[in-house]
């Protein structure tokens, strides 16, 4: 049985994070102070303070397992990613199996664990020259002079899992008139054409509320200058443990099939009560807690139910969605820059993994690829 693990603690604010206790039952006083800074002194989400507090359980289960301070094992971190590969959570390691833990998963882990070592060595905790032991450190270049330019550095980490390719799919058309077609309420049609027409993340659907819905020509006398149908997506901590993934706001413009499915959905939720007392746009209508707004993990459920009744050859996930929305935008003329705003993506490389190019659009870039031959030959027949 593990001695260390993760345990959610709210504060007299309301404000919930996670921590790590011990044998003692007890918090981990050093990862506890981590912990606390990164959710309030960070601003992480609750379940960013989840995901590291479950991370450093395992790292602290380890260094237990070695009969060591984890203060004392910065050069045996190689052992400890073999450790998160192969450990099945006994005595006995899988080594001579196939790995318990994949490469995403482990370099999760990884990075939470030098998280805390940057922290710990920010505080006085423990020497800055630690760090040596999880990072490489590369001498910045000049591509153009091939030399050396200045102090700068880049850090590399050194216990890094070659991660396998991301292969999300985008959800086809034919897919998403099926799952429209077997959405027997208003409100489940709306949530899958919020996620397939503004490109939402589960997360930002179901933390929205109703001051965030801007389903009119001019906005202005709600005190937004942002001019047509618009969503605002907006980070906030909410009791459904759903979050907007950027901490900058941004504002998601809406086509005519969005409004038209929120203004279905409104006049279904405005039947019950219990939901119009409710500032959460996604609540629950049809099963208790009725009024409440929906968990993240309550989309998944509604797609995978209506997957099936639809008939699809897979289950239909929100991301899916998601992909959908993007490919559509760039077929339709969108450049990659304005669909990283509207996916509220913070880097360029994260909007990248979001195109999907159809079979299609391949054969229409190089059959419209001007043929200098053909237009040699006009010119001499003209001649």
């Amino acid at each position: 049985m593990a001695q260390f693990r993760s345990f959610p603690v709210r504060l007299p604010s309301g404000v919930l994070y996670w921590t790590v206790i011990g044998p003692d039952y007890r918090p981990v006083t050093e990862v506890d102070d981590y912990l606390l800074h990164s959710r309030l002194g960070a601003d992480a989400a609750e379940s960013t303070s989840q995901a590291y507090a479950t991370a450093l359980a395992l790292f602290l289960e380890w260094t237990s397992s070695l009969g060591k301070d984890w203060r004392e094992v910065s050069p045996h971190l190689g052992r400890f990613v073999f450790w998160l590969r192969y450990y099945n959570g006994t005595s006995r390691s899988n080594a001579g199996g196939d790995p318990v833990r994949g490469a995403r998963r482990v370099n999760a882990v990884m990075s939470a664990v030098r998280s805390y070592f940057r922290y710990m060595a920010a505080t006085g905790e423990i020497p800055k020259s630690v760090l040596g032991a999880l990072y490489d450190e590369l001498p910045a270049y000049s591509p153009d002079l091939g030399e050396q330019y200045g102090r700068a550095a880049h850090l590399k980490a050194r216990h890094h899992l070659k991660e396998p390719k991301p292969t999300v799919d985008n959800a086809t058309d034919d897919e998403v008139i099926r799952l429209l077609s077997a959405a027997g309420t208003a409100r489940d049609r709306f949530l899958i054409i919020a996620m397939w027409r503004m490109g939402l993340r589960r997360g930002e659907l179901v933390g929205m509320r109703r001051e965030d819905v801007h389903f009119v020509a001019d906005a202005t006398r709600l005190g937004c200058g942002f001019k047509g149908p618009h969503v605002h997506v907006v980070r906030r901590d909410n009791p459904n443990r759903a979050f907007a993934k950027s901490h900058h706001p941004r504002v998601v413009p809406a086509d005519w099939i969005s409004v038209q499915a929120y203004d279905q959905y409104l006049t279904e939720r405005t039947q019950s009560a219990c939901a119009e007392r409710s500032d959460f746009l996604m609540v629950n209508l049809f099963r208790a807690p009725v009024g409440q707004p929906m968990r993240p993990s309550s989309l998944n459920e509604t797609l995978a139910r209506l997957s099936a009744k639809g008939g699809c050859d897979r289950t239909i996930r929100p991301h899916m969605l998601r992909h959908s929305f993007s490919t559509n935008t760039v077929a339709a003329g969108a450049t990659l820059d304005i669909l990283k705003e509207l996916l509220g993506h913070a880097w360029i490389t994260s909007t990248e993994i979001y195109l999907h190019v159809s079979t299609d659009r391949l054969r229409d870039a190089v059959d419209n690829v001007p043929n200098p031959i053909v237009a040699h030959q006009g010119e001499r027949q003209m001649r």
